[in-house]
């Protein structure tokens, strides 16, 4: 009977170790895949790459694209979506809450490509040119369920005894929420902001309807046509060229590097709170 239990115990650990493996596998392959295909390109350009035009053999309008699309929409989304996930949190029984949740959750699986149609009937055309600003709003939308969502959890994750030793010491509800419990759950918030900016900075759907592409000249304004890198990429990969397809390997690297050189660091800087 022992042996029958050990037997039993190392079969499910084997299972346990596939899985694992298997769910694994796929990130590491892109990963490595990436790598191997897109260092080629970048030591081959040298530093062109990273500050000439499409046409010189570089992708800078496009990282600069990037890195403004993604401010931008992080300063409109951000604060509406903090403030939206803190709402779901105090007044987790209201009608108007249970509202939000549902529409939270539809928005995380809402296509993408059709906020960026949205939004083109409602700027770009009004405007009559593709814009950043255009481009920010649409990842704007997709960034708020992300950010509402984790910072509500982040907040229950916090025990009520400290919201009720906060109204003890006569902290009314607007200082216990920011001076006390936001503070504790800012480990949780931040990884929502950090997973809704990586997910926005890779989106392309939104942004063939907003942004527009430019990458022969620097933005000229939010108001203007903006490139971006992953747009960038699904454009190169539909031509034939061989030199367009290794610039989208290239860009698909320097794309892996923003990410991690973002969301690692500022993660693991966070110290966890020990409740």
């Amino acid at each position: 009977m022992l042996n029958f239990r050990k037997i039993k115990d190392k079969i499910f650990l084997a299972f346990v170790f596939l899985g694992t493996f298997g769910a694994l596998f796929p990130l590491f392959h892109i990963i490595f895949t990436v790598i191997l295909k897109g260092i080629p390109v970048i030591i081959s350009r040298g530093v062109i790459f990273f500050t000439g035009t499409l046409s010189q053999g570089g992708i800078c309008p496009a990282i600069v694209g990037t890195f403004i699309l993604a401010f931008l929409s992080s300063l409109i989304g951000i604060p509406i979506a903090f403030l939206v996930g803190l709402y779901i949190y105090e007044y987790p029984d209201s009608k108007i809450s249970e509202f939000v949740r549902g529409l939270l959750q539809i928005m995380l699986e809402f296509p993408t490509i059709l906020v960026g149609v949205f939004v083109m009937d409602i700027l770009v055309i009004p405007m009559g040119t593709y814009s950043a600003l255009a481009g920010a709003f649409a990842l704007a939308i997709i960034m708020i369920p992300y950010v509402s969502v984790y910072t509500a959890e982040a907040m229950r994750s916090i025990p009520s005894t400290y919201r009720e030793a906060s109204f003890s010491l006569g902290l009314n509800r607007i200082n216990t929420v920011f001076r006390v419990l936001v503070p504790m759950a800012k480990r949780g918030i931040l990884t929502g902001i950090l997973i809704a900016v990586a997910k926005v900075a890779g989106e392309t759907a939104p942004l063939l309807f907003t942004a527009g592409g430019l990458y022969e000249i620097y933005p000229q304004g939010v108001s203007s046509p903006v490139g971006a890198i992953p747009l960038l990429i699904y454009t190169l990969i539909q031509s034939p060229s061989p030199t367009d397809h290794a610039t989208a390997w290239g860009a698909s690297l320097v794309l892996l590097f923003v990410f991690i050189g973002v969301f690692i660091p500022i993660r693991l800087s966070l110290k966890e709170v020990k409740l």
